[in-house]
């Protein structure tokens, strides 16, 4: 099943138009290339609708904000609805400041998204207006494990309802919800949380993917996830002894490019609830 969502990435080389952070701008564009869609970085208020105009999807990334580039979200958010291009909210570090959270929930007020990917601390953070972020990471004690996975998907479960979009919570283990059906994803490798930005990565990739399946929401960005997992599990299998975090980075950008439908079907991990 999810072979044929990368297959329609590969084909249709979707648009993805990226607000996000200058600490892995370059990273998210890269993969984008190497997973087979064109991203395109523009933040510039005056050039929103026309970039919109030829994109296939936005993503949204909070994890170097200001006023400047918020104004530019607001509107390449309300131009992508008008023309019901999909759109990923990555609500980095969402909890960790005021100005942060405020902005988030804005966001949410203001735009409709399709998805909405972070970790456990950030999407609480977003729906419980609570505060256990550790700057733009998980607190160690919000991690789902098989104990507390149950109460996890019901609590993912309800945001949907509440924000109508496709809620993916990342970490040891992945859940990618709608209101309706669940994912449980069990891709991946300890290391990927070595590297800055793999969260802002598989958001891009999210968007890429979406873009390109927007009748699929919900299977698509389950895609994205076991797709993003497999190459950080492919790429740690590569690694010699004397290599480290870097290298490893690199590694999962030449996994991506070499992704194939055939090994994205074989490797994908998951369980539908």
């Amino acid at each position: 099943m999810f072979g044929n969502y990368l297959k329609k990435v590969r084909t249709l080389n979707p648009l993805v138009h990226n607000i996000t952070n200058y600490v892995t701008v370059n990273d998210c564009a890269n993969l984008l290339i190497a997973s087979g869609a064109s991203p395109i970085m523009a933040d510039a208020l005056e050039e929103m609708e026309n970039i919109v105009s030829i994109s296939q999807s936005l993503n949204i990334n909070l994890g170097t904000l200001n006023e400047r580039t918020v104004a530019s979200m607001l509107q390449a958010g309300r131009s992508s609805n008008q023309k019901h291009h999909p759109i990923i909210l990555d609500p980095v570090g969402v909890g960790a400041s005021s100005y942060r959270t405020n902005t988030a929930n804005h966001l949410l007020e203001q735009l409709s998204f399709s998805v909405i990917r972070g970790n456990l601390s950030e999407i609480k953070a977003l729906a419980l207006s609570t505060a256990s972020t550790k700057g733009v990471d998980a607190n160690e004690n919000d991690s789902i494990t098989n104990n507390n996975l149950d109460s996890i998907l019901a609590f993912a479960q309800s945001f949907s309802k509440q924000t109508g979009a496709v809620i993916a919570i990342t970490g040891a283990i992945d859940v990618v919800v709608d209101a309706k059906k669940a994912f449980v994803i069990r891709n991946g490798h300890a290391m990927m949380s070595k590297i800055s930005g793999t969260g802002c990565m598989l958001s891009a990739l999210i968007a890429a993917y979406v873009g390109a399946n927007p009748e699929q929401t919900l299977q698509s960005c389950a895609a994205a996830v076991c797709a993003m997992g497999i190459c950080g599990e492919r790429a740690y299998a590569r690694l010699q002894p004397n290599e480290g975090n870097l290298t490893y980075k690199t590694r999962i950008f030449d996994e991506m490019f070499h992704l194939t439908p055939e090994i994205l079907e074989k490797g994908a991990s998951y369980e539908i609830r």
